[in-house]
């Protein structure tokens, strides 16, 4: 019985080192981390982590920034420069947008919830309101320039990352707006076209759009200050050598934004843009989601143990019954290809079809999860029906459906409390860069009621066929795991590195059109790669789909929901 237990002690013992070494990178030196709640425009209530540096009062007031993430991220993502920020002196507001992370309202709505963020900022007494700037990646450079809009005079710099002045979402910069403004647009950013208007990246010094805002019919040459920082219209651009979403994981890109604000804002500490340690703190809450893996899967072997989930146990996958091949076949090989590549293949597609099909509204509120549960629900029902095209023998794998059930919710709901004991204690989530693991608000937990739906349907089918479809009699533990997460992540992983092979080669992705589903698809390679995880490992103990099945429904329509912005205001 006792060995029943050792998974999930090791699965709290690598979430809890994780999390300490978060904990101490984010808060070296002293700094301070608080959640905070405060309200925005037309009362949205808005969210931000405040990182407070040690000795600031109200009478040893500090400068400030206010660090905003791109669209479908949430506060925790800017960690980085947050991080950097705090340790050089700044007080720094990491703010939710509307409709992201525990931030209310739609996304979009509300200048993005920028200019309430930097109207709370602003309110604070221990706030140098002088000097003041304003960070922001993507969609929340978007954000820093609705509050600039709002206050022209309520900051004094600005950083742009991987975002532009004028259209879509913005207004047009100028020689004199917004004020000292440093654009770091990394050679590799996969959104140049929406950005500056040009095919490239490493083609943004001669966007006329970006000139316009230098002053300069010439290519912009990079590191070079443009205009006057004591007039407010000095410019600088910074190409880093990495991509869009690359930006929070670049020392380069890091760098830039805080040798900018280290020229335009007074008080902050002398400590070269060289100096970073917000690695360790992202190393800290990877180790910290490899050990939540680890939970689910020592607290599903822990239940199982348990007398009420005997019956569970009443098959063995070693048995050759369990089992649809005795062996490889060609048309276990087709059946793996079909597996791995047809979700691929019909990704943008099916994505395309769900965003027409489902608009945002007071059931479906969050667009792109809707695209992605459509994109999964028809997946789901190909495999459902290949599988009589292409079955193997038959075999018996669905178990005790109400077991099944109990034994799916136990296993997540003990993983949530740990998800809600670190944020608590900590004030971490679980996450490698764009893959994070974070608590939902009851608003969110509301709205994964209605995908966990599709979800199920989804886990349900696919897995159904995936174990009944490719189990091999005689198979190893290793070739088992291998097989499985191979048939639910290659597809996925081939489709990145083509892309992404095609960005380093000619400057652009080959789907030059579709560079947000590009970004949102590189969560599916380690997702896909867990799912097979913990479907295989639940698998191998009750020769069932339906326990692994449930519980990467629960545990991905929490992932995605909590992740995700929130179009329609519910």
């Amino acid at each position: 019985m006792l060995r029943k237990y050792r998974l999930f002690h090791l699965g709290w013992v690598i979430i809890l080192i994780g999390a300490l070494l978060a904990h101490f990178i984010q808060t070296s030196g002293g700094i301070a981390i608080k959640d905070v709640r405060f309200t925005g425009n037309n009362g949205q209530t808005l969210s931000g982590l405040l990182y407070v540096p040690p000795g600031v009062t109200n009478e040893n007031k500090a400068p400030a920034i206010l660090a905003v993430h791109g669209y479908i991220n949430s506060r925790e993502t800017q960690s980085g420069f947050a991080i950097e920020y705090a340790r050089r002196g700044y007080i720094v507001l990491a703010l939710d947008q509307s409709g992201h992370g525990y931030s209310e309202g739609a996304a979009f709505s509300n200048g993005f919830g920028g200019p309430g963020g930097l109207a709370y900022l602003r309110s604070l007494d221990i706030v140098d309101v002088d000097n003041i700037g304003l960070e922001g990646h993507s969609m929340g450079g978007w954000t820093i320039l609705a509050a600039a809009s709002a206050m022209p005079d309520g900051y004094k710099a600005m950083v742009l990352e991987g975002s532009s002045t004028g259209a879509p979402f913005a207004a047009d910069g100028t020689t004199a707006w917004p004020r000292n403004l440093a654009v770091v647009f990394s050679k590799y950013d996969e959104f140049s076209q929406l950005m500056w208007n040009v095919d490239r990246a490493q083609d943004v010094a001669t966007s006329p759009k970006l000139q316009a805002v230098f002053g300069t019919t010439d290519a912009i040459v990079p590191g070079q200050l443009y205009g006057d920082i004591a007039a407010g219209t000095a410019r600088q651009l910074q190409t880093p050598n990495t991509t869009h979403p690359g930006d929070h994981l670049s020392p380069e890109a890091i760098g830039h934004s805080i040798d900018w604000f280290a020229q335009t804002l007074e008080g902050s500490e002398a400590l070269p843009s060289s100096n970073q340690i917000w690695l360790w703190k992202e190393i800290g809450t990877l180790i910290a989601l490899v050990g939540f893996v680890v939970l689910l899967a020592g607290t599903f072997d822990m239940l199982l143990a348990a007398p009420a989930f005997a019956g569970l146990r009443n098959v063995s996958p070693e048995n050759p019954s369990a089992t649809a091949y005795v062996k490889r076949t060609p048309k276990w090989w087709l059946v793996l290809a079909i597996s791995a590549f047809v979700p691929v293949l019909s990704y943008y597609a099916f994505l395309y079809w769900g965003g027409l099909l489902l608009p945002a509204s007071a059931i479906f509120p969050q667009t792109i999860t809707s695209q992605i549960a459509f994109w999964a629900v028809l997946n789901g029902v190909i495999v459902f029906a290949l599988g009589f095209v292409l079955k193997g023998d038959k075999v018996s794998a669905r178990g005790n459906i109400w077991l099944s059930v109990l034994i799916a919710l136990a296993t997540v709901g003990i993983g949530y409390l740990f998800v809600i004991a670190a944020d608590f204690l900590f004030k971490v989530d679980f996450r490698f860069w764009v893959v994070a693991l974070k608590p939902m608000s009851l608003m969110q937990a509301k709205i994964a009621l209605v995908y966990l739906v599709p979800f199920t349907v989804f886990f349900v089918l696919a897995l159904r066929g995936l174990h009944t479809g490719l189990s091999v009699s005689g198979d190893s533990r290793l070739v088992q795991y291998a097989s499985n997460i191979g048939a639910l992540a290659l597809g996925f992983l081939v489709f990145l590195a083509f892309q992404y092979g095609t960005l380093l080669i000619t400057g652009h992705l080959f789907s030059m059109n579709e560079p947000l589903n590009t970004v949102v698809a590189m969560q599916f390679l380690p997702l896909m790669a867990i799912i097979a995880f913990l479907s295989t490992f639940a698998y191998r103990r009750t020769g069932s789909y339906l326990p692994g099945a449930l519980i990467n429904a629960l545990f991905v329509t929490w992932y995605i929901v909590a992740g995700q912005a929130t179009q329609f205001p519910v």
